[in-house]
């Protein structure tokens, strides 16, 4: 749970317009965040802070619940995103195949002589455009799915409810998203780092191994659980198994390290937030047209 969502319910239970307000903003900054994430666009973000505080205000009051409160605002705002109408001008596929994710037996090959590990990549102002691009390109369903999960920090449950799927639906298109991810960032380190890239492909190429060879049985079975691994969702055997696999396989390892990275680059971007003045004075036009259709509705 947010806790700017608890503290905006605990404002709203003192039941003034001062306290009414100060929920807005908290609830403002909640919106634009995830509006800037999901629509890549600073004007969709602003349009959507401003649909959903207007909606907002007649209902906010009724809330008591903080986890009432995140849905509705969530899915209100993921609605809006959705109808934008700056679309994305990198997503262009509707649907993930997890077998176009996974690396093909010369990736394996060159990953083998890679050493990546989470700290070492942990997020950089440098690299936030691309995590941003990278993330532009996925299809909205999966975009929605990890914003909400990695980024903004909600279960899977909680998503499953603000977009209307199953939480075993919510699984799958949260890992196919995280490896999509995963994909466009390595495919950028390497590019930034050629030097030290090029005689491993150099390597590969020399095998003769063809690009589209067939992964290592093993090697794709583990793939699929990799996602329910990091997140201490696979049963005691499946993760022992796939650890027992881990232990004598390193292409594997990296792979691993490298989808634990993209995941913690995801939790560890920063949130945008609006033009302060703007959200302020935006937030006072509401609270005043809402006062005037308080007092209008009482005469």
């Amino acid at each position: 749970m947010r806790p700017e969502i608890q503290q905006a319910v605990a404002l709203l239970q003192r039941g003034d317009d001062k306290a009414l307000e100060e929920a807005l903003a908290l609830l403002q900054n909640t919106v634009f965040s995830f509006s800037m994430k999901v629509c890549g666009q600073r004007e969709d973000a602003e349009d959507t802070m401003q649909e959903v505080l207007v909606k907002s205000v007649p209902h906010l009051p009724k809330f008591d619940s903080p986890k009432a409160l995140l849905v509705w605002l969530y899915k209100v705002a993921k609605n809006r995103c959705l109808m934008s109408r700056r679309r994305s001008k990198f997503a262009s596929k509707e649907d993930l195949s997890l077998e176009e994710l996974m690396p093909d037996r010369r990736e394996l090959e060159r990953l083998s002589g890679e050493n990546i590990n989470p700290e070492t990549l942990a997020i950089r102002s440098e690299e936030a455009d691309r995590l941003r691009r990278a993330i532009q390109k996925l299809p909205p369903q999966y975009r929605i799915v990890l914003v909400l999960r990695d980024m903004e920090g909600l279960t899977d449950e909680e998503v499953a409810e603000i977009t209307g799927l199953r939480p075993g639906t919510v699984r799958v298109r949260l890992h196919r998203a995280r490896l999509f991810v995963r994909k466009e960032m390595m495919k950028a380190l390497r590019q930034s780092n050629a030097r030290r890239t090029e005689p491993i492909v150099a390597q590969g190429a020399s095998t003769g191994v063809a690009a589209n060879e067939p992964r290592p049985r093993r090697c794709k079975a583990m793939f699929a659980e990799l996602s329910n691994y990091l997140d201490e969702q696979l049963d005691d055997s499946l993760c022992e198994e796939l650890e027992k696999h881990l232990e004598g396989c390193d292409p594997c390892q990296v792979f691993l390290a490298g989808l634990e990275a993209t995941i913690l680059k995801c939790r560890q971007m920063p949130s945008p937030v609006p033009n302060r003045a703007q959200a302020t004075r935006l937030r006072k036009e509401v609270m005043s047209s809402y006062e005037k259709a308080l007092r209008k509705s009482a005469d």
